[in-house]
């Protein structure tokens, strides 16, 4: 799959848990001109969720009108069909790398994404849950800084954390840690606003204190 170099896909959605939360496959090797490092897609990166265009009434579709989806990674899974199997193979590693390759491929990288917003066809952040979902192998990329940025700005240019009470209800017990984490990451980014930003913080670490986990 050949991808604009100067933008990082980790992987395509391969489900669904709910209209917000989605699982992308992390890409193997040969899947992609540019492999994603373990680094594009730790916990707490923002990534964006391609959407499908509309189509014309001729069927036809314009990819600059289409959307995306506005998501953070909050956990990751592996996948390994070897594990727990004991017994003796019929061929090495090495010689199913050459004449079994798809048994390898069933080994992945996967990484939970909750949408906290999309971006619009008027090229407009927007925080909250989204009307629109994504579909099966659409394409994930890692935000830049500046994209990060433009998401997180209201009109007054201050941080606006919209999302951050769906993110809190979200039943996973790194909620509290995953926000705290956006919030370390938005201090560097709005440095006039790091007083607000610490206060919200040191409120979140306290609660992670005193709220059980789970």
């Amino acid at each position: 799959m050949m991808h604009d170099l100067n933008d990082i896909y980790i992987g395509k959605i391969v489900k669904s848990n709910a209209h917000i939360e989605y699982i992308c496959q992390i890409y193997n090797p040969g899947e992609t001109d540019l492999m994603p490092q373990p680094t594009d897609y730790t916990f707490g990166t923002f990534v964006s969720i391609e959407l499908e265009p509309p189509s014309n009434p001729t069927g036809q579709t314009n990819p600059s009108e289409a959307g995306r989806l506005i998501g953070v990674i909050y956990e990751t899974l592996l996948l390994n069909p070897e594990f727990g199997n004991l017994g003796p193979r019929l061929s090495p590693r090495q010689e199913l790398e050459v004449f079994t390759p798809d048994y390898l491929s069933e080994t992945a990288t996967l990484v939970g994404i909750i949408a906290l917003g999309w971006y619009d066809q008027e090229q407009r952040y927007r925080q909250g849950v989204p009307a629109l979902a994504a579909t099966v192998n659409t394409f994930v990329r890692r935000l830049d800084e500046s994209e990060l940025l433009a998401f997180h700005c209201d009109a007054q240019k201050r941080p606006c954390l919209r999302y951050a009470p769906l993110l809190l209800s979200h039943k996973n017990p790194l909620a509290l840690q995953l926000l705290i984490n956006i919030v370390d990451r938005l201090t560097g980014l709005f440095p006039d606003q790091c007083g607000q930003l610490t206060v919200m913080r040191n409120n979140l670490a306290w609660k992670s204190i005193v709220q059980p986990a789970g």
